[in-house]
């Protein structure tokens, strides 16, 4: 994946940024894990009644998880996920666009997983796009709603794996 995007990639700018963040009632390793395992990663990620199917899913640093988000409506949107940093248990880095070299909508984000002393985690999410307009294409789309599906779908998956 080289293109422009991936110059302006390099650069944090809160003007280019989407924060989302979630306590979740499970322990970072438990949420990490979640995260970062394979065989649970394609289970939980995506809006609410969207499926995922998996075509291939390396979770290490260079790794690649390509996949097709499957909506309600059965419409299919092809995906690729690149691995940039895992520290476990705190901290993850991917580019995510679509499945194609040279995705000019490619964007990064960033996650990272506290623990607070009740034993629940604090989930920050930060994605970066590479333009203003990028952000706010995504946010007109609905990036931020299907953020948050994403995170409930996260938190309800690893409560079910705490029982």
């Amino acid at each position: 994946m080289t293109n422009a995007a991936n110059a302006a990639l390099s650069q944090w700018s809160i003007d280019r940024e989407i924060v989302m963040s979630r306590v979740i009632d499970a322990p970072r390793d438990l949420v990490f894990e979640a995260w970062s395992d394979p065989k649970h990663l394609p289970q939980w990620f995506g809006p609410k009644g969207f499926k995922i199917e998996t075509f291939e899913i390396d979770v290490r640093v260079g790794g690649v998880w390509r996949f097709n988000m499957i909506g309600p409506d059965g419409t299919v949107y092809p995906n690729r996920m690149r691995f940039r940093r895992i520290e476990r248990p705190s901290f993850m880095e991917m580019d995510h666009g679509l499945d194609q070299d040279d995705d000019p909508g490619m964007f990064r984000f960033t996650i990272t997983f506290a623990e607070q002393s009740n034993g629940k985690t604090v989930l920050m999410m930060r994605q970066l796009a590479a333009s203003t307009e990028q952000r706010d294409g995504m946010i007109g789309f609905g990036a931020v709603e299907y953020g948050y599906q994403t995170l409930d779908k996260l938190a309800a998956y690893v409560g079910g794996l705490k029982k």
